[in-house]
């Protein structure tokens, strides 16, 4: 077993490269390994998914079971009580994206979050049961084991289970998260119950053992969807939503189920991309900024220069506008998709492009096409039978919305602020809502996650995906970039600092060390408002080397990702 410290990782959270790019440091190794790879946001996750392999499952084995442990071991992302995508493709070549994106409870109205004034109440969208939509999480996962695992569901959750009853070392990462929401868990008893001993906070080191979290684990191992939708579990639920003020019921549980869908496939310069469909946004936005790139020799612009900066924002800026314009649901409203991710619209949205100036925001409008949210979590997987498997799960908010279900030891989501509480209003992550995505009974909210897998000569290359709500679509695409035009190796790929622009805010955020200080001047002069930021989002990837033999993991120095190869 081959694998990064967390101590390792930390040191090198600072080593930022670049191939072919006027670049200092040294760069660091990705993970390697010959009979699969599992790379996620936490060590014993990683370790439970390696666990399958070696047990002789496939890739989305180790995926369910990551995404399982992730609930005990990550609980400001992973969790039970949220929803997202996972993206698979089988050794075969099929592929197909399984949507466990949480849903409205039919008790949900288009004014639910507005004041008497229709102003947006953003407390309320965010904060309690009232924010959470039904959970999706767990039918996703148990879909894609039935579907096209290999392993009981005894043997994928085993792993969980056994965190949550023993416990795990609280890392420093934790202890602080749990700190700085202290004030807030501190209204929800249920909260301080499973979060706190005896109201005193967690340090860096503790044991953190969830015996609730535990039974309800126990409960899914022993029934499946029952075990969660159904009996005890719900029963919990539904109480955690009548003591709080929360809308989603017994009939709201029994009701949910996750959805097959057809990912969207675009290319970029003859590699083929494979993404999410809606109702997530991500995957249109990845294919949208990727096609107005294309259209420019990015390469020879240079690595961040100031000119490829302003052809990636410009794009960033174009595609964020039809988001609002175009996206919602597919179930419920017609979403242009094949029009948006076409080559042919990226050229006519670059019409007005200027290679001297920025456009600001309210000179940039949404187009009109032919045809037709900070705190998730991203973990991928491959196997030796060439399966490969990229996730992104979340709950919206860190530790969603707060509230932990009395008994049942999980964190609720606060994904109903992904709706639009009224057109134009801005949610969680400044993003804003048209009418396409405003919220109604059984509805899907719009996302922004991106679980992606690259292919080249008909086999995988890179999978790949993010955390980071909003920045989570740019952030994929500068690392196919960064692969794809400048020759970085995965690890390079995912280092390398990345800069965010997403229409609304009329700002271009950047990581330290993405911009020389004369690119700054540049962009400054043609109009751009920049900001610093410690971090866009967060990208685990792997590649998959098949003329090698080599599997590679990715994980992202910037919170301290964790890749195991065997």
């Amino acid at each position: 077993m081959i694998f990064h410290s967390r101590a390792l990782l930390c040191a090198a959270a600072a080593v930022l490269v670049a191939v072919g790019v006027q670049a200092e440091a040294a760069s660091r190794s990705p993970v390697s390994g010959r009979n699969g790879i599992v790379v996620s946001a936490d060590s014993l996750a990683s370790a439970a998914g390696v666990e399958m392999l070696r047990k002789g499952g496939n890739a989305v084995d180790a995926a369910v079971a990551v995404g399982f442990v992730l609930a005990v071991t990550y609980p400001e992302a992973g969790n039970l009580g949220g929803g997202g995508f996972m993206m698979i493709r089988m050794s075969g070549g099929e592929s197909t994206m399984i949507d466990f994106r949480e849903k409205a409870p039919a008790a949900a109205t288009r004014g639910m979050y507005l004041d008497a004034l229709g102003r947006p109440v953003r407390e309320k969208s965010l904060l309690g049961p009232i924010a959470s939509g039904v959970p999706g999480t767990v039918d996703g996962l148990l879909t894609a084991l039935n579907e096209y695992g290999s392993l009981s569901k005894e043997e994928v959750i085993r792993p969980a289970l056994t965190a949550a009853e023993s416990g795990f070392p609280v890392t420093e990462h934790l202890a602080r998260l749990l700190a700085e929401d202290s004030q807030r868990f501190a209204l929800f008893p249920s909260t301080m119950k499973a979060f706190t001993r005896d109201g005193r906070q967690y340090r860096w080191g503790d044991t953190l053992r969830q015996p609730d979290l535990a039974s309800t684990l126990r409960a899914i191992m022993e029934r499946g969807d029952e075990g969660f939708y159904a009996g005890d579990v719900a029963a919990r639920i539904v109480a955690e939503m009548k003591r709080d003020g929360g809308i989603i019921t017994a009939d709201d549980l029994r009701a949910y189920a996750s959805v097959e869908r057809d990912p969207l496939l675009g290319s970029y310069r003859g590699y083929e991309i494979l993404t999410a469909a809606p109702p997530s946004s991500g995957g249109i936005l990845l294919l949208q900024i990727l096609n107005s790139m294309e259209r420019f020799d990015i390469r020879r612009l240079g690595w961040n220069s100031s000119r490829t900066v302003h052809v990636f924002a410009s794009a960033c800026q174009r595609a964020f506008a039809d988001r609002a314009a175009w996206l919602g649901d597919p179930d419920f409203v017609h979403v242009p998709a094949e029009g948006l991710i076409s080559k042919e619209y990226a050229l006519s949205r670059l019409a007005d492009f200027d290679s001297s100036r920025a456009l600001g925001s309210g000179a940039v409008s949404a187009g009109s096409p032919a045809g037709e949210g900070n705190e998730t979590t991203h973990f991928c997987a491959a196997d030796r039978f060439g399966n490969v498997v990229s996730v992104t799960y979340t709950l919206n908010g860190l530790f969603g919305c707060k509230a932990v279900v009395d008994g049942a030891g999980f964190f609720l989501n606060n994904e109903m602020d992904d709706f639009s509480a009224r057109p134009g209003a801005l949610n969680l992550f400044s993003l804003p809502g048209g009418v396409r995505n405003e919220i109604e009974p059984g509805k899907r909210m719009l996302s922004s996650m991106a679980p992606t897998i690259v292919i080249r000569n008909n086999r995988p290359l890179l999978v790949l995906g993010a955390r980071g709500g909003s920045r989570i679509p740019t952030s994929v695409a500068q690392v196919i970039s960064n692969v794809v035009d400048f020759g970085m190796n995965v690890q390079e790929a995912v280092d390398a600092p990345r800069v965010h622009h997403q229409w609304i805010p009329d700002t271009l955020l950047f990581e330290k060390r993405a911009l020389q200080l004369d690119v700054q001047r540049n962009l400054e002069t043609m109009g751009y408002v920049l900001q610093e930021v410690e971090a866009t989002a967060h990208v685990e990837a792997l590649m998959i080397e098949s003329d090698r033999g080599w599997m590679l993991g990715a994980p992202d120095p910037r919170e301290n990702g964790f890749a195991i190869g065997y």
